[in-house]
């Protein structure tokens, strides 16, 4: 069982902020997951949401009160059993506190009384989180083990506009089941700079049509958020994503294949380890019409010539700088497990990198899933990894077996 499938006792820290709200996101989602949450929050937490919405939310009461279960020693229960702990909002007030290790309330005395992994979301203005002194805390909280995801850039409070704004829930949840599924091993990428190509390419025939495939970049996506959360310097360059971008990656956005090619041939040397999870088009249409091709004019067949499209995959694997790790990824219809196998030893060999994921794609599986079943082999072709679960989990067991 993954760390994903198993039952984790979560405890949501909530403190003042206006992103309060968005706590309940955080917390329906791990609910929906299958996890037991257990919310504490500040009392100044509980004058942006209030408790009974938090406590139907996580079915269980919400715990705010330092001097409330002192028989049972609460203040220190709470933190020992969890499994993980997130905050969010993480203020700038609660960083600063975290940092010096104060434990004035309940929540940051939970937080002190635990070896669970810590997940903080940070929200606050700009200025605020630009501020040294929260740079400063966030760096100390870093090299402590903590994880931060976000915060985005967007609308604040009022009508500013900035860095500052709490990731969204779904990200803040991927991130605490990927700390937990990490283990002690979380930030095992720290100091490492990963490049991750996410999506699906799409080839234009016109301004307006193109020829492309079903891939949402939900792996790719994944991979880039577990690197990430284990402490490694992320970029993700996706085409055509169908899914949220970690706020805690840079997103460089591309199309087509050959702007992806492109792209990665420009950054592809900064980088330690690279993970070409995109999906690319074999080829595309020799010609590019300027206008919406019209069937008055097509007539009852339109016939479209097809070039090769750059082996993006083979061209770095090959000009590769010592020391680099190229992983590629395999999608195959083939039925036959031993069959699919071949193939992608066959392909491992023609692409000359490091790894190579294969997982098989379908109508109903693959693509446009929550989850994924994957086979690693290594350079020489023997199989280091198979397992299944969701994308998230799948991701951090992939990077499990890179380094």
């Amino acid at each position: 069982m993954t760390m994903s499938e198993k039952k984790l006792k979560v405890v949501v820290g909530i403190s003042g902020g206006i992103a309060a709200y968005k706590a309940v996101g955080v917390a329906r989602d791990l609910v929906l997951a299958g996890h037991d949450v257990q919310i504490v929050a500040t009392e100044s937490a509980l004058r942006f949401v209030g408790a009974p919405t938090l406590e139907a939310i996580s079915h269980n009461q919400v715990y705010s009160d330092l001097f409330e279960g002192v028989a049972e020693v609460r203040h220190v229960a709470i933190g020992q059993s969890a499994d993980v702990i997130v905050v969010a909002p993480a203020t700038a007030n609660m960083i600063a506190r975290l940092a010096v290790g104060l434990a004035d309330d309940l929540l940051s005395t939970t937080i002190l009384a635990s070896r669970a992994p810590l997940v903080l979301a940070p929200a606050m203005h700009t200025e605020m989180w630009q501020h040294p002194s929260t740079v400063a805390n966030v760096a100390i909280l870093k090299q402590r083990g903590a994880t931060i995801v976000g915060p985005a850039s967007g609308r604040l409070t009022g009508s500013d506009t900035g860095p500052g704004r709490m990731a969204e829930p779904e990200e803040i949840a991927a991130a605490v089941i990927a700390a937990a599924a990490a283990g002690p091993n979380r930030h095992d990428l720290e100091g490492k700079r990963v490049l991750v190509t996410a999506g699906g390419t799409r080839e234009p025939l016109d301004p307006v049509r193109f020829v492309g495939n079903r891939s949402t970049g939900r792996q790719g996506a994944a991979l880039a958020a577990a690197a990430a959360n284990r402490g490694a310097s992320v970029t993700l360059i996706g085409a055509n994503l169908e899914t949220e971008i970690p706020a805690s990656s840079e997103f460089v956005a591309v199309s087509s294949a050959t702007e992806l090619f492109e792209t990665v041939q420009a950054r592809v040397s900064d980088f330690d380890l690279v993970i070409m999870a995109a999906a690319v088009a074999d080829y595309r249409p020799a010609e590019v019409e300027q206008s919406k091709i019209k069937k008055e004019f097509a007539g009852e067949e339109l016939n479209l010539r097809m070039v090769k499209n750059p082996d993006i995959l083979a061209s770095i694997s090959r000009d590769r700088r010592a020391g680099q790790i190229i992983v590629g990824f395999a999608a195959e219809t083939e039925p036959d497990d031993s069959a699919l196998l071949e193939i992608a030893r066959g392909k491992l060999e023609r692409k000359g990198c490091d790894f190579l994921v294969v997982n098989r794609v379908g109508w109903s599986e693959g693509f446009a899933t929550d989850g994924n079943t994957v086979t690693v082999l290594d350079r020489s072709g023997n199989i280091v990894l198979a397992t299944s679960g969701s994308k998230l989990s799948v991701a951090n067991s992939i990077l499990d077996v890179l380094h």
